[in-house]
This record gives C-alpha cells, structure tokens and sequence, in this order.
C-alpha cells in the first residue's frame, strides 16, 4: 500500500477524533453544563438607562412648592439569584417590605427569569448602600426619583408624578414601562419640560453579577439631562393662607396679577396633601380620595361649572352701555324685585329707583332685568333669538363659555346658553322671559371660578386680560409662551368701564353689598354674588381687585352653600387681599369667623368628612 496513502488516512482520522472531541466538549459546554452558560450570561456589557432628576417648581419669590430627592427602584433578574439561596429576612427588613411580598415578587420574577422585575421602589440612599453592601447576587438598584413637597399645598395646583400606563406607553415613544409621568396640574402641563432626557450606560459584570466597570470606560455612555426647574406665578404664603380658609368649605379661589395674567393662589377645596401621592402608600391614598365624596382630586378652580350670580351684572352693565340701550345716569325703579306676567324676579331692600352706578352697589336684580330685557329686545336684531345671539358674542369676548387657554391642566369651558339651546328645550317656542333669569347670572349660565377671577381682572384693567397662567420662567429659555404676553378686548370699549368701576368702589367703601371688604388706603372695588341653588342652600359667591387704580389683584372666592356672598365669599377675598397688599393681618377676628363658619350642606354631603385632614393623616 502507499506510504503517502497510508499518512492521509492517519491524518484523516486525527482530523476526525479531534472534530469529534470538540463537538462533545462543545455539547457538554452548551447542553449538559450551566457553568458556561452562565458566565456567557454574566460576562455581558448591559445596557442600562440612566433617568434624569426631574425639574423642580419654585413659587415667585423663589420658594421651593417642589422638590425632588434621590430614591432606588429594586429590580431582581431571577436567573442571576444564586443557586444557595439568601437570607429573604435580612433582604426584607433592608427593602422596607414584609418577607411575604418579597417571596411574592420573586415568584412573580421565576416567571420571566431573564427579565428585570421590580421588587420595590422608593428606596432611600442609605438602604441602598445596605444593600449593596449585603452583596445580593441578582438584585440592582435603579436611579429615580421622588417628589416632596415643602409646604405641603397645592396638590390640585401641582398635580403628583405616577407611573405610565400601558396605553401611555404606546403613545409616546419617550416612555417604557415603569417609567414616570405627570398627572394633572402643573406637572402634567409642563411635563416635556419637568421630565428632562435620559441617559444611557454601558456596565460590564462579571460571571457572579458583580459590576467590574464601564464599558470603554464610559466613552460611549450618554448622560442624562436634569429637567429644567419653573418659576411659578403662585405665592407660596397667599397660597397656603387662602387653603387654610378654605379648609371645611366647597368651592375655589383664585387670584390674579391683572397686569400680567400670572395666577397668585389657586386653591380647590377640598384639596389634599401632595405627599399623600408619593411612596408606597400613594395607590392606597388615591383609593381613599377616589371614594371620598367631596372628590379632593377634583380641581374645582379650573373645572367647575358654577352659576356666577350677581358678580355677571357687572357683564350685564357692560354689554348694555355698548350696545346704547342703557346710560350710566339712567334709573330704574325696583319693588322689591322685577315682575314679568305672572312671574317675579325678587330682589332685597334698598333705596329705588338706581342709577347704574348705584344698582351695582347694591346688586339690584331689577335693575339689569330691565337692562338684558332692552338689550335683547332691541329691533335692530329683528327677534329675540338674534339678539341673544349678539349677547352671546359679548360674552364669550369676556373669556366665558370656552377655554380661556392657560397652562393650567384640564380647563374647563363653563357654559353660556345659545338661541340654538333655547330652541331644542322649548320646541322653538321662547321668549325674552324664557332666558331672563341669565340677567342675575342664573338660569343656565355656568362659569368656572378661573373664569370669574379674569371678570375680575377684566374690570380691573378696564376691558383686556392676559391669559392667566401659572407660570414665571423656565429655566434655560428667555421666556414663556408668547401667548402670555397678548392682551385680549372685550367687545366693550374702557370708557363703560368708569361707572361699573365706580358702582363696584361703591359698594364696598360708601354704601352698599361689600362694606367688609373695605381696607384703608386700599380703594378696594368688589361686587357680591349669592347664586340660587335648587339643591341646597344658596352659593356664596364674591370677586373683586385693589386698588381701584393700578390693580395690583384681582380675586374670586366661590363657596358651594355658603349662603350670601357678603356671608364668607367676602371675608375670605378680603382677607387674602389684605395679605397680599399689606403683608399681615389686621382683622383676626374675621380670619376667627371664616374659620368656624360652617356651610349649610345638604343631607348629601358629609361634613365629618370633609373636615377629613388629609395633612393630619400624613404625619402618622
């Protein structure tokens, strides 16, 4: 036989044996040993995201209202737990939760053994170097953060931080699940801004799971971007004063800077403590809130639909004088209220006849009856349908019936009735009596208190507004939304706006509704309201702005089943305006009244719990 033949063959088969010894060292790597397996599985580079700080909100003389702190999410990989097990006590106590929760989270981790499942969040630095220290194979840390609240007010205002839905997940590509996002108020409104940019790392970890180190030494790494910090328009004392008169009461507060639109306090009451909407107890505490009947998460100053009352005389005024059918000197008689067929709108004592100036002060509801009936009547429209289509027009210029477009979250429109309305519920069979109640601000009209504040501060720069809105400044950027800056006229030209003016300085500092809201040296201007409620008690209602040239505030104070506006709309504004102008209180006695004034609530309502103390119930 060949020599050459017979080397070939011998090559031949060392070529094969060590083949074959190979496949079986390979088959043994791969499929009989985990050893390997897992090392390959540990000796990775992992992608890590790096979230940002978000932004905080400071008030407008640079008091924090939010801020935010540095916490962990513990996240567990259950194929990287070690096969000895570890001390699920120890691990438990350091986490903050009970050993049943933990065994429940790693059976829900044994599931997905690849996948990082949460364990528990909001873990505080210290705990955390306990656990990294303890040496737990398999569990991670995550950076996020948390919010806290220094002065614990404005939950409605501020809105809380939770984590996305899977819906919310699928619509914006910036969010994956277990990330965070704003929900209602500012946090929700600026959210792109507050949340800032993630990050990325690159870590490599070893075949016990210990991290050995960045990847390229971090070269590739992308940090993430802080979220930039807001300057709000709100003043954090007037803010937290105003809630504290509110406390046991139904309504809102809002105030504004007439020059500028910026909102100064904006309270919803019942609100509730930010920090209950933080932490591991926060989905136990929305649950609470979602079943407490006075709705604290509702965020009244913006959403409400309320009867404005009286205060919508002073548009009634307005709207006349323009359209000719009413002269500031003109007097109209009242016998204790205006009387039309059959029917009577009843009004209170005062002297009669009035002029404009003087139906203003003392809120005469006959006085604009005769003035809507005339303005709505006028044969230049050819019909009363038309002529509150006009009316119509009026008054969506003030900013009701529509968004006034702040930057308030979730604004509401209120309502203002049409001819169209008018039509489909009386089968086109109505008359100027059908709608006359809408003259004292009843029947069908509905304004948020948001809206009422601008009335306020319409009147008070004598027919524009700024849209009111919440924020300052922005960090990083020159300025806000140009739309802040824009001033919006009303259909009425500033010279009406003399007598109304001088009716609401009336009333408040010669003769009239508002005499409690007098402040020496101030020349207060206010105009009560006592809208009717068919279900209660009548709501107290009151707006008003100081002084009576260069308005430096301008504010309206809605109180469901308070009654009369002078009864605690009133004392409420006018304390809050005292604050705000003088810096301190000179009339303890009222904020002592405001405080024990108890609405007269329906049956419907329970009052224990609405003096339910969400800060009280924090602290334990």
């Amino acid at each position: 036989m060949d020599r050459g033949y017979i080397r070939y063959r011998i090559l031949r088969i060392i070529v094969c044996s060590v083949g074959i010894v190979i496949l079986v060292k390979l088959f043994s790597m791969q499929i009989l040993s985990d050893e390997y397996d897992e090392r390959a599985t540990s000796n990775i580079v992992r992608t890590e995201i790096e979230y940002p700080m978000r932004g905080e909100v400071l008030d407008r003389r640079g008091e924090y209202l939010v801020k935010s702190r540095v916490c962990y999410d513990v996240m567990v990989i259950y194929r990287e737990l070690p096969k000895e097990g570890f001390d699920t006590m120890r691990l438990a106590s350091i986490l903050e939760i009970t050993p049943e929760r933990l065994k429940r989270q790693l059976k829900q981790a044994k599931s997905s053994p690849r996948a990082q499942i949460l364990v528990t969040g909001y873990l505080s630095q210290e705990n955390k170097l306990l656990l990294d220290e303890g040496g737990f194979k398999g569990f991670h840390t995550r950076f996020r953060t948390a919010r806290e609240y220094p002065r614990k007010i404005g939950g409605n205002l501020l809105g809380y931080v939770s984590e996305v839905t899977a819906d919310q997940v699928k619509r914006w590509d910036y969010y994956d699940v277990g990330d965070y996002i704003g929900v209602g108020g500012v946090e929700s409104a600026y959210e792109t801004t507050l949340r800032g940019e993630k990050g990325v790392s690159y870590r490599i970890y070893d075949s016990h799971g210990a991290l050995q180190g960045s990847y390229n030494d971090g070269y590739d790494d992308i940090l993430p971007v802080k979220g930039a910090q807001l300057t709000s328009t709100i003043d954090a004392r007037l803010q937290e004063f105003a809630e504290e008169l509110m406390e046991g009461k139904i309504g809102a507060v809002v105030a504004i800077e007439p020059a500028t639109g910026e909102i100064l306090a904006m309270v919803s009451s019942p609100s509730y403590n930010p920090d209950l909407m933080v932490g591991r107890q926060r989905n136990n505490n929305y649950a609470a809130m979602l079943h407490n009947q006075r709705q604290p998460q509702f965020n009244r100053a913006v959403k409400a639909k309320y009867p404005p009352g009286s205060t919508f005389k002073l548009v009634q005024g307005l709207v006349g004088l323009q359209e000719g059918v009413l002269h500031a000197s003109q007097k109209y008689p009242c016998d204790m209220g205006f009387s039309y067929g059959s029917r009577k709108m009843a009004c209170h004592a005062h002297k009669s006849p009035l002029d404009l100036k003087d139906a203003v002060a003392h809120s005469c509801n006959a006085y604009f009856c005769y003035v809507f009936k005339d303005m709505i009547t006028n044969k230049k429209y050819g019909s009363v349908k038309e002529g509150v289509r006009v009316w119509n027009d009026y008054v969506y210029s003030f900013g009701f019936g529509r968004q006034l477009g702040t930057d308030l979250y979730g604004e509401g429109t209120g309502y203002v009735p049409t001819p169209e309305y008018y039509d489909r519920g009386y089968n086109e069979r109505w008359n100027w009596g059908t709608v006359i109640n809408c003259a004292i601000g009843q029947g069908d009209l509905g304004c948020t208190p948001l809206q009422m504040a601008n009335l306020a501060a319409i009147v008070a720069n004598r027919g524009y507004y700024y849209v009111p809105h919440i924020i300052k400044h922005i960090e990083g950027r020159d300025s806000i939304d140009r739309r802040f800056y824009e001033r919006h006229y009303t259909m009425v030209d500033s010279i009406h706006f003399v007598p109304i003016v001088e009716g609401m300085w009336r009333s408040v500092n010669v003769a009239g509704t508002s005499g409690n809201a007098r402040l020496e040296g101030w020349d207060v201007c206010g105009k009560t309201g006592t809208a009717q409620n068919p279900n209660g008690a009548d709501h107290s209602t009151f707006l008003s702005f100081a002084p009576k040239n260069n308005p430096k505030i301008a504010i309206s104070v809605y109180v469901e089943h308070g009654g009369f506006g002078a009864s605690i709309a009133l004392p409420i504004a006018s304390l809050i305006e005292e604050l705000y102008l003088t810096d301190t209180i000179t009339r303890p006695q009222m904020v002592e009244a405001v405080r024990n004034y108890q609405p007269n609530y329906t049956r419907n309502y329970d009052l224990k719990q609405l003096r339910y103390d969400e800060k009280r119930k924090s602290k334990k």
